[in-house]
């Protein structure tokens, strides 16, 4: 069965005040205290945590596994380290994938991220968002391009199920996932051409490398990619989710799709031929709608209600879900984020009851580190 790991990206911000706080710095060093007096320590580095482009942000991967219910153990488990480690810089994490509060955010510290910031001006300066992503074990980069040019047309479901980023600088930007609009002003991101071939895939990272306008591969920012780092592909569409559920729902699909498409692969069928002009109009409707308002279908693409695009993926990956034992956790998931909504409407029904953008971040803080 293919492991699957998640990386998330936590806010950290003022207890009282909700504002966004810079101090990753103070919440690495804590997490590397921690460390340290464990039993057995052994000098290396043994927690999760990560610096983020902003010190306002904190970066975390879970261990690769195969089974659903040990993800969700793994996420509620280092998302309350961090909120440990976080308190001891006078802070709390928040799973929101923007601030709703204004912000000014800080560039961190280290020569990439001063290029970066030189290289993008407020592109960089203005970036401050977090986001999940989930990787998924492949056999090769022969069949990892074989997913990628197969799950293009179903990523933009993913986006609307997972957005989480609705306020902006204090205003609702009228986007279930303004988080994905910021993010897709990077030069590298969003939907691209199907590759065919993973030399193919090759040539064109190494190619948009040697123009300059990129540091590295690790600026190549496609929706979904080969891990440069991991036997995996990696896909980077959605926002980082409020409650713990939903990553987990989010990686079963996303493991779904990947097997799905090795499938497809294997019985020769080639990828669906949607134009990229397409792929980013759905990008955008999704992060629009979130689950409110009308999707792309990913067969069609024409508009469709979110139920009806949603149920189109589950469709699509019904088999591998039952062959990995998740269709039970995906059908119940999927009822019950119909039920309650995502993350960007759970934050506006918090502020229409408090009128305050300050309740709103508190009362995610606290939804973030539930079980």
């Amino acid at each position: 069965m293919r492991s699957v790991g998640v990386e998330e990206e936590l806010l950290l911000v003022d207890a009282d005040s909700g504002v966004p706080l810079a101090v990753s710095g103070a919440v690495l060093a804590a997490a590397e205290r921690s460390t340290w007096q464990r039993p057995g320590a052994s000098g290396r580095r043994a927690h999760e945590f990560e610096k983020e482009l902003q010190k306002e942000q904190l970066e975390f991967a879970t261990k690769p596994v195969t089974e659903m219910g040990e993800l969700q153990k793994e996420i509620v488990r280092i998302r309350r380290e961090a909120a440990r480690h976080a308190a001891s810089a006078g802070a709390v994490v928040a799973a929101v994938a923007t601030s709703p509060l204004p912000v000014e955010p800080s560039l961190n510290v280290g020569r990439r991220y001063r290029w970066m910031g030189e290289q993008f001006g407020l592109t960089a300066q203005e970036q401050l968002t977090c986001g999940c992503h989930v990787h998924v074990s492949v056999d090769s980069d022969v069949e990892g391009v074989a997913v990628l040019d197969r799950i293009r047309p179903w990523t933009a479901v993913l986006t609307a199920m997972s957005a989480n980023s609705p306020f902006w600088q204090g205003e609702d930007s009228g986007y279930g996932s303004y988080r994905s609009r910021v993010w897709n002003r990077w030069p590298s991101a969003g939907p691209v051409d199907v590759f065919g071939s993973a030399d193919r895939y090759h040539e064109q990272v190494r190619t948009m490398i040697d123009t300059g306008v990129l540091r590295d591969e690790g600026m190549i920012y496609f929706d979904a990619r080969l891990s440069a780092a991991y036997p995996t592909v990696e896909v980077r569409v959605a926002d980082v989710c409020l409650d713990a559920e939903t990553p987990v729902l989010l990686a079963a699909l996303v493991r779904g799709l990947v097997e799905t498409a090795a499938r497809v692969r294997q019985d020769g069928r080639p990828p669906a031929r949607i134009g990229t002009s397409l792929l980013r109009l759905a990008s955008w409707q999704a992060g629009r709608s979130g689950l409110d308002g009308p999707l792309l279908h990913p067969e069609t693409m024409r508009q469709t209600p979110a139920e009806d695009a949603v149920e189109a993926l589950y469709r699509h990956v019904r088999e591998a879900l039952q062959d990995h034992g998740d269709d039970e956790r995906v059908r119940e998931g999927i009822a019950h984020l119909h039920e309650r909504g995502n993350g960007a409407r759970t934050q506006r029904r918090l502020y229409a009851e408090a009128q305050e953008l300050t309740t709103v971040v508190a009362r995610c803080a606290q939804l973030t580190i539930e079980p």
